[in-house]
């Protein structure tokens, strides 16, 4: 290496900017730091210096990275506790910081923001490397690393509380009350680092201790960003589901009680945008859209492509599989706030269906949620990632249709309240595509129906196929109570579940061994099937449109008769009170008598059936279970171990966010 003319000292062989030397210095090789480790203590220049500088992400990843969890715990611990407390340090505001002799002026109000913002990036990416390693003892260990056991609480007390009063927008302390959006968002930044990567361990407490969520209903009060509102509302859901099953979690509380409509309002719209973001990646992968007439089809007919500059990529079916598992995007842990919410919250609830788009051409924000949720669930099967946050969506549009009122609106055929909803079109077989605004309840049975017919294997997700069935069963329900006739093809959603039992009677015997410790969510599953079609059997009439719906679905049971039989045998639902499998078979064995009685040696059209079904009616006495139209309302404690597979689902989203993965 050269020297430098002018100094005489050796000239690096590359420029390097001073806040990496600073970081080399602090993060020195051992062997080199044996004196240093004598004084424990860097200058107060030192620190001063280090956060005024703009930090290099890149270079303190860099630097601590390699280090390994034994190596950061046993050899670098005094480094990266002085590191973390004097950041903590620099967050307090200018006149809430300690004087000495050795530190600068009181910083003006620009510069003491300055100073936070650098200190924010730099405990971003220093907890994020930090935290992502594996520990022996998690807990103790990142304890060790950050503050030592004997000052943890009064370090991570000053923390939380410095973060806290950052994000409300101004310091603790007396001190500044104008701190800008950007340095409130870098403080959201750090507490999620902490939140996710310190999951499963101890250091939550200390936002459950400190509250958080006036802080962060302020930050979203104060900002028209739709990203600013998402990382904090994302947040809430993090602490909100912290042991939140083994003791009274606050934020579970706060949002109980939360009542601030145009927030609230805020928060919808924004989950909305991000539904479309995450809906965008779908439609990235594969374009959905029925094809119609279009300057750029027109001109691709006639030869002309290359004038079509914007013509996305196409990519082959493997690609499309291996990109449609990773979706959707880190973003989506947004939705279990959304669920949070959802679950405490009645006007959240209210706004979430009832919230019309900001401009004509928009969609509302439910459209987008239900638009997103069909394009997850005709891909669930792909990742066990994809199925969970398929669940979650599913848990919410649950929550809603068991609201009377909610429901009411979801049914309206009132033109105010009808919306155009974009459902996923990227695999066969199609619903027939309804353009422009139609019926909300009709977009949510399409989406229920797209995940009966998608996600049929062997190794069945009977949960997800639970769902999906009770929100059809609680739809048509209400439907029937209020006598809702609405327009529909009905015939997809009845041959739909007919496949669904086909499927199950076919695959009975893999069924019992795959799903042996779920046999009881497989007996809900079956009931639920069976009761959906005999309700429309014995109350069709109060719900469906025409009697042509009425007669058809008559006629696919009669259809099933033999495959009714066996599926009743199979899985002996003769013998379970709880279904009204009955009710199927002798409306397909009446009929079949009366074929019987009537046949000739020609074989009767479809036409000459649906006649003698008409005639049937007369004859034909439904005797159906009381209670069809009945269900039991949704108790998150039966989702206990689903939801925390969830939370663990959004924290390492979380992660991949704040780390930038």
């Amino acid at each position: 290496m050269e020297q430098s003319p002018l100094t005489q000292q050796p000239r690096p062989e590359a420029f390097q900017a001073k806040i990496v030397q600073l970081y080399q210095e602090l993060f020195k090789d051992h062997d080199q730091e044996e004196e240093y480790l004598d004084h424990h203590t860097r200058s107060e220049g030192f620190w001063t210096e280090f956060f005024i500088l703009k930090p290099s992400r890149s270079a303190l990843r860099q630097i601590l990275d390699p280090i390994s969890a034994p190596d950061l715990l046993h050899l670098y611990s005094s480094q990266t506790r002085q590191l973390f407390s004097r950041a903590v340090s620099a967050l307090k505001p200018a006149a809430a910081r300690p004087s000495s002799s050795a530190s600068s002026p009181s910083l003006g109000h620009s510069q003491s923001q300055k100073k936070q913002a650098n200190a924010l990036d730099t405990l971003s990416v220093f907890l994020v490397s930090v935290l992502g390693k594996k520990y022996t003892n998690p807990s103790s260990d990142i304890i060790e690393v950050l503050a030592g056991l004997d000052n943890v609480d009064s370090v991570f007390g000053e923390f939380v509380g410095a973060l806290d009063g950052i994000v409300r927008g101004g310091g603790s302390h007396g001190g500044p009350t104008a701190t800008s959006i950007e340095v409130r968002r870098k403080a959201v930044e750090v507490a999620m680092a902490v939140t996710a990567g310190a999951w499963g361990t101890g250091l939550g407490s200390y936002f459950i201790q400190r509250d958080m969520f006036p802080a962060l209903m302020k930050l979203i009060q104060d900002t028209e960003t739709m990203q600013d509102i998402v990382l904090p509302f994302t947040l809430v859901g993090l602490l909100a589901n912290y042991n939140k099953f083994e003791f009274q979690n606050p934020y579970q509380m706060r949002l109980n009680d939360f009542v601030n409509e145009q927030t609230i309002q805020k928060i919808i719209r924004a989950v909305g945008q991000a539904c479309l973001s995450l809906r965008g990646q779908y439609v990235a992968v594969q374009e959905d859209l029925p094809e119609g007439w279009s300057i750029a089809g027109t001109l691709s007919m006639i030869g002309l492509v290359r004038l079509n500059k914007h013509k996305k990529p196409v990519y082959d079916a493997e690609t499309q599989k291996r990109m449609f598992a990773a979706l959707p995007g880190k973003e989506a842990a947004v939705l279990l706030a959304t669920y949070d919410f959802t679950h405490a919250n009645k006007l959240f609830c209210h706004n979430l269906v009832t919230l019309p788009p900001l401009s004509k051409g928009d969609e509302p924000p439910f459209s987008s949620f239900l638009s997103l949720t069909s394009y997850m669930l005709q891909h669930a099967h792909l990742s066990q990632r994809t199925t969970l946050y398929s669940h979650l969506n599913l848990m919410i549009i649950r929550l809603l249709i068991e609201d009377p009122m909610l429901c009411k609106r979801l049914c309206s055929s009132e033109p105010e309240h009808r919306h155009p909803v974009r459902l996923c079109r990227q695999r066969s077989p199609y619903l027939p595509h309804v353009a422009g605004d139609r019926v909300l309840a009709t977009a949510v049975l399409d989406t229920m129906i797209d995940a009966v017919n998608h996600n049929l294997r062997r190794r069945l997700d009977v949960g997800l196929y639970t769902l999906c069935v009770g929100i059809l069963l609680r739809l048509i329900s209400y439907m029937s109570r209020s006598r809702t006739r609405l327009e529909y093809h009905w015939h997809e959603l009845f041959r739909s579940l007919l496949s669904l039992i086909r499927f199950l009677t076919t695959y009975a015997s893999d069924l019992k061994i795959l799903l042996g410790a779920q046999q009881g969510q497989l007996d809900t599953l079956l009931d639920l099937v069976v009761n959906t079609l005999a309700l429309g059997l014995s109350s069709g009439e109060s719900f469906l449109p025409t009697s042509a719906a009425y007669d058809d679905l008559f006629y696919k049971i009669v259809e099933m008769g033999d495959v009714l039989v066996k599926f009743r045998d199979v899985y002996g639902l003769k013998k379970r009170q709880s279904n009204s499998i009955d009710t199927l078979v002798n409306v397909s064995t009446h009929y079949k008598d009366m074929l019987a009685s009537g046949a000739t040696k020609e074989k009767l059209t479809s036409v000459q059936v649906a006649e003698v079904i008409k005639r049937g009616y007369e004859t034909l006495s439904i005797q159906a279970k009381e209670g069809l139209d009945s269900w039991e309302r949704f108790r998150e404690a039966d989702e206990r171990g689903l939801l925390k597979k969830m939370a663990r689902e959004a924290v390492g989203d979380v992660r991949g966010l704040v780390g930038g993965e």
